[in-house]
């Protein structure tokens, strides 16, 4: 049986942290090249340090000119990108960073594996095994730890972009540490947070009069108690921040952009890749599929595994895991999922609507536990395949 009384830890990291700048660049490349056509393949990767931005990696266009145009041509992407998250620091500003675009065309002995057409259907962009997980503990469907540590960092966010404290900077992290009992989560045993700044004459204990009223705003009541342990900008002074302070890269955040070290993890990034790359659709469709099982109620905690093999369509293997929670034998799951819903690359991102530019707001706050939007973002957030895989088992 599983544990039922424990501490369990997640973090989180802000948009201005050096891997999700990184992440968000990447993304509104992808956005871009998908805007133009809903088939483009892109596998695009971004590094950032002091002063500068390199971008490469792969792209593809049915259009070899239109390519040639957007390849050479995304260093507006990267300003807007940096100037929206808030950088204009004297080492590391929009209007003055460096950037060094080494996109290249795709690679012609990945496309023939991917590509269908004449007969041969579309084939997974790689092999690897993904990892879908829903939980009963948050209105979400996602592990509480990792949630509330985004909450927190979102709404800093809100709050610095608005003016309404204007001494809070991009670059931040989160750690929430909760207490169950019984399998709930009860309490705040510790909050960790790391903010930077404006002025090196802030200290700790001004920066937490800033961020404690926001913290336990999103917090729910009764979890914050007198035994919680703060530890708000433990060093001191965090004023040199973002890349400037520390370098960043696409793809090194990907427990943060999933469930928080809560779930198993198949050890693929998401952004930057378009979603031909099963490592991000198809850990899209297995959230999308956990999560559709715990609002059928056949469990309280589901974890869902599917793996692939490049240039292969179908999945090899379906997985469930209930943890001792179902109301269904995990084995009926794994054959209802068979049959509601194709999860071949093609079948995914037909059912999801994937093939769009909705991936850029993904690249920050996680990309499970959010609202669908009316435009297709976070797709694989709804629950509208409960009934078919309920009827199945």
């Amino acid at each position: 049986m599983a544990r039922q009384d424990y501490t369990f830890t997640s973090e989180s990291v802000s948009e201005g942290h050096p891997d999700k700048v990184c992440d968000r660049i990447s993304d509104a490349v992808l956005d871009t090249f998908l805007a133009e056509e809903p088939e483009a393949r892109v596998a695009c990767e971004t590094f950032a340090t002091t002063n500068r931005v390199v971008i490469g990696g792969e792209v593809g266009l049915s259009d070899q000119e239109k390519l040639t145009e957007l390849k050479d041509n995304l260093a507006h992407i990267v300003r807007r990108c940096v100037r929206e998250i808030g950088y204009e620091q004297d080492e590391f500003h929009w209007r003055t960073l460096e950037i060094t675009n080494l996109l290249h065309e795709q690679s012609a002995h990945i496309a023939q594996g991917v590509n269908g057409g004449e007969g041969k259907e579309e084939g997974a962009g790689d092999q690897g095994i993904m990892f879908g997980y829903a939980t009963t503990e948050t209105a979400a469907l996602m592990p509480a730890p990792i949630q509330y540590a985004h909450a927190i960092l979102r709404r800093l966010a809100e709050v610095r972009k608005s003016g309404e404290q204007p001494t809070l900077r991009p670059d931040a992290k989160s750690q929430i540490s909760l207490r169950y009992a019984g399998g709930k989560p009860v309490e705040v045993t510790s909050i960790v947070l790391s903010t930077q700044h404006c002025d090196e004459s802030q200290t700790s204990a001004d920066i937490r009069a800033i961020v404690e009223p926001y913290i336990r705003e999103v917090l729910p009541d009764g979890f914050i108690t007198p035994k919680t342990e703060w530890w708000v900008n433990p060093t001191g002074t965090f004023v040199i921040g973002g890349p400037d302070g520390d370098a960043g890269l696409t793809g090194r955040k990907i427990i943060v952009d999933t469930y928080g070290g809560a779930a198993p993890h198949g050890g693929g990034a998401f952004s930057g890749k378009d979603p031909t790359k099963v490592d991000r659709s198809a850990a899209y469709a297995a959230r999308y599929l956990a999560k559709n099982v715990v609002a059928a109620g056949m469990a309280e905690r589901c974890t869902i595994q599917l793996s692939y093999a490049i240039g292969v369509a179908r999945p090899l293997s379906i997985y469930a895991d209930t943890h001792g929670t179902g109301e269904v034998d995990p084995a009926a799951i794994e054959r209802a999922i068979a049959h509601a819903m194709d999860l071949t690359p093609r079948g995914i991102r037909k059912h999801l609507k994937l093939n769009q530019p909705i991936f850029e707001r993904t690249a920050a706050y996680g990309h499970f536990g959010r609202e669908p939007d009316a435009d297709g973002g976070f797709s694989w957030e709804n629950t509208d395949l409960a009934a078919a895989l309920a009827r199945g088992v």
